[in-house]
């Protein structure tokens, strides 16, 4: 198992960092600048946002709604999601289950 202190992970302006990795989940951050697009697809894992910091609207399917520091958001895996309307930067901890890339047996 890798894991680092969540002090020490510092993505670029725009990216996304893995900072802990098991056979059951994986974590990381993501951040997004103001402005910026997000052109991620849908991952083969369930997977769940927490919001550090910042504001913007996320698309998770059919839904729509405002996100900010202290928001939850869940995505079933395969489920088309985005970030979008980001008017302050967007400090993301991201949690895959199963680890990102692994998939979820059918």
């Amino acid at each position: 198992m890798e894991i680092h202190a969540l002090s020490s992970v510092r993505p670029a302006e725009k990216g996304y960092v893995e900072f802990l990795r098991t056979k059951q989940l994986s974590m990381g951050v993501y951040v997004l600048p103001a402005g910026a697009v997000d052109s991620q697809s849908p991952h083969t894992e369930e997977e769940i946002y927490y919001v550090v910091s910042g504001r913007g609207r996320f698309t998770n399917g059919e839904r729509d709604e405002t996100v900010s520091a202290g928001d939850v958001l869940f995505v079933d895996a395969k489920e088309p999601h985005r970030f979008h309307d980001i008017a302050e930067r967007l400090e993301l901890l991201v949690f895959f289950a199963p680890p990102e890339g692994a998939g979820i047996p059918d």
